[in-house]
């Protein structure tokens, strides 16, 4: 039975009234108002120009991974940069704030600084969510979405459909959480939820609801995703593709949809769990009705710590395309590099006790937590090693990706030495709940982040045919690094000194100083996003002078390189052999760089649909109904979800089909834009690429004997 919620409740419209909307918030009205305003000039110009339909049929029906691809780094970029106001935000707040005495703007009713309690606790939930689950997620999603099929000969994902059907779930959560900006509240009690602080009677209003089905979303999306990634790995290979010549970017890929397959349905759960409490009137975590607050945190958890790996193992394979590529040196121990992938994945389910280390769990449980965690260090060692080895006597090129993977591999360093010190569980009891414990996690995430940057630059001129402005891509690095240094290095000292997480007024002085380079870091880091826009402003601008052949370096290794630059939409002319694990680097060391297919095959591609985008409008309608209980619109929007996908099931997609003779034209017209676009590159630069290599020049209709395949036909 339904629980009554307190405040007023109607048929129509549930929970939602107009008081919910803040319109008299001085952040929030403005913020509206632009927010508005930049939407209608956004659509009138989309008007204007008559792109509505290239928009539909190109772009938002697509089902084709490297468009998908694209809208995943979009939206990813989109919700790192509210993330980043977010912390802005926090950051200002506690300079603003810092020492006693009544400090606040009476204006923004704040006491201290200029943000009250329950906003900086909102905020501080939603940058969490945000920018592990909605910025980051998204951003790896997309870069493998885009890169995993070309790296394996595919010439789509296994399921296409339901990569679109991914994309637009998750999309379905942004809106979510963006929505809750502007009506209602979001969720004060963290990023990952605090029993019995969710529950009904502690957190009456929506925030909480905004949270639960924002993440519920996240989940079903990433769910979906993996279990496309793996199929495709497992069935959609090319002839020779054989397990051991996997690139490492896409070993990384498969071990984290295996933890993401495993793992989010815990949080899925959990959730449900949360749910049931506050709309059914359960009580699994309300310990005075015989629940266990402790469920929720291990239940949690046990998604939570494979889940940092599940978005850490992706950085890692960039690392380890963008370091050989431009050390021009094969990857050192290859083999050593994929155990250690799995063993990352496989000692991450062991873990995840170490996030609450002072609950009292005894010393043999936490000597065992402790221990395990120590583990992580010995194959994340390895990799950091044998990426070492790999610049070890290379011929070493600093491009802008090159310095971002290489920044990573510092930050890498930082988070990892620190992480072993908050595995004894002697330190973490001094340490824990303050702000070193933040600091060592952003050094992770940085570390992340600064590999989607280096992997953003590498790969850019493989889907978009021209490379990103090289110099304004090392300035924003060292922007950034700046930025870097000053907000987070501050923090772990202010950790050391007592500085508790979630603190919206720091009331000792001492600090000040520490808060006043934080707030320096913020400025340069906004100064690097600065550098970023303008740097992809001059790429396309300037984007006739940096044109690229099929290997946009000279240097590339794997398969991905082989195809043209941008990538056509069936990504290769004919479906590759594979001869050695450094396909790229192999051809061009055989003189087959230049070898194009000496005969064509017709190919089944499928179509567009846009029933992925009616299904992702019908979750938000349904997350946003669960929201504010409006019964009635949840129903009818589960009720069409249903139809729909009955509909699609009954109708399916017989795809089409492409002659061998449209084949043929269609790769004539490829090359030779892709050789017109190299006219224009520079003269003695290093970076000039080839042309492409689609097919063996060995290759024929039968397969090598010796070289067992993968599955080669052609997606339908």
């Amino acid at each position: 039975m339904l629980v009554n919620v307190p405040g007023p409740w109607s048929p129509l419209l549930g929970r939602l009234a107009l008081s919910e909307i803040p319109y008299t918030n001085p952040i929030l009205a403005p913020l509206f108002v632009v927010i508005v305003l930049a939407g209608i000039a956004l659509v009138a110009a989309i008007t204007y120009y008559g792109k509505w339909g290239y928009l539909w049929k190109e772009w938002f029906t697509t089902v084709d991974h490297k468009k998908l691809g694209v809208m995943y780094i979009i939206l990813g970029l989109v919700m790192l940069f509210r993330g980043f106001i977010d912390g802005l935000m926090m950051r200002t707040q506690q300079m603003l704030a810092v020492g006693p005495g009544d400090n606040g703007m009476k204006a923004m009713g704040a006491i201290h600084g200029y943000l009250t309690p329950f906003h900086f606790g909102q905020i501080y939930s939603a940058h969490g969510l945000i920018m592990i689950l909605l910025a980051a997620t998204p951003l790896l999603v997309g870069i493998m979405n885009i890169i995993v099929p070309l790296q394996i000969g595919a010439r789509d994902m296994a399921y296409p459909y339901l990569n679109a059907l991914g994309l637009w779930i998750t999309a379905a959560a942004v809106f979510l959480i963006m929505i809750s900006l502007f009506i209602g509240d979001f969720s004060h009690n963290g990023w990952f939820g605090y029993a019995p602080i969710f529950e009904l009677a502690y957190s009456p209003g929506v925030g909480v609801d905004y949270w639960i089905w924002t993440l519920e979303l996240v989940a079903l999306g990433t769910t979906l995703g993996s279990i496309n990634f793996l199929a495709t790995v497992v069935k959609m290979r090319a002839p020779g593709m054989t397990w051991s010549r996997l690139p490492i970017f896409t070993w990384s890929a498969v071990s984290a949809n295996i933890i993401a397959l495993t793992s989010f349905p815990c949080l899925q759960v959990a959730l449900a769990l949360v749910g049931a409490d506050r709309y059914l009137g359960t009580h699994f975590f309300t310990a005075g009705f015989g629940g266990n607050l402790m469920l929720y945190t291990n239940l949690f958890w046990l998604w939570g710590h494979p889940e940092v790996y599940f978005v850490i193992l992706p950085a890692f394979g960039m690392i380890s395309e963008i370091i050989p590529a431009f050390s021009e040196k094969p990857i050192f121990g290859y083999t050593a590099m994929v155990l250690a992938t799995f063993a990352i994945a496989g000692v991450s389910w062991i873990v995840w006790l170490h996030h609450f280390f002072t609950m009292g769990m005894g010393p043999y449980v936490s000597t065992e937590f402790s221990i395990a965690t120590m583990l992580v260090g010995i194959p994340t060692g390895v990799k950091v090693f044998n990426w070492a080895a790999t610049m070890y006597k290379g011929r070493l090129t600093f491009s802008a990706a090159m310095l971002w993977a290489i920044g990573a591999l510092f930050l890498l360093l930082i988070g990892g030495l620190t992480g072993m010190m908050l595995s004894i569980p002697a330190v973490n009891y001094m340490v824990h709940n303050s702000v070193f414990v933040v600091a060592h996690f952003h050094m992770m995430l940085l570390c992340i982040v600064y590999a989607v940057f280096g992997a953003v630059i590498f790969w850019f001129p493989k889907v978009f045919g021209f490379k990103l402005h090289e110099a304004w891509g090392k300035i924003m690095f060292w922007l950034f690094s700046a930025g870097t240094f000053l907000v987070f290095f501050p923090m772990f000292m202010l950790g050391f000194m007592g500085e508790t997480r979630r603190l919206d007024w720091p009331f000792d002085p001492h600090w000040a100083v520490w808060f006043d380079v934080q707030e320096i870091g913020i400025v340069v880091y906004v100064l690097s996003v600065l550098a970023f826009l303008w740097m992809i402003y001059v790429s396309i601008r300037d984007r006739a002078h940096h044109r690229v052949g099929a290997d946009a370096w000279g240097t590339s290794r794997s398969l991905e390189w082989l195809t043209d630059s941008p990538v056509p939409f069936y990504n290769y002319a004919m479906v590759p052999h594979i001869n050695a694990r450094d396909e790229a680097a192999w051809r061009r060391e055989h003189g087959l760089s230049e070898s194009r297919p000496d005969h064509f095959a017709a190919i089944h591609m499928p179509n567009n649909t846009g029933v992925a985008v009616y299904i992702g409008a019908l979750t938000f309608v349904i997350g946003f109904g669960l929201t504010w209980r409006i019964w009635w619109l949840t129903v009818a929007a589960l009720v069409l979800t249903v139809l729909i996908m009955i509909y699609r099931s009954g109708k399916g997609d017989p795809g089409y089909v492409i002659s061998a003779e449209e084949m043929e034209k269609l790769d004539r017209q490829s090359r030779q834009n892709m050789s017109d676009g190299q006219q224009h590159l520079p003269k003695g630069g290093g970076y000039t690429g080839g042309t492409v290599t689609a097919y063996s020049a060995a290759a024929s209709d039968q397969r090598p004997q010796d070289t067992p395949p993968g599955n080669s036909r052609p997606l339908s």
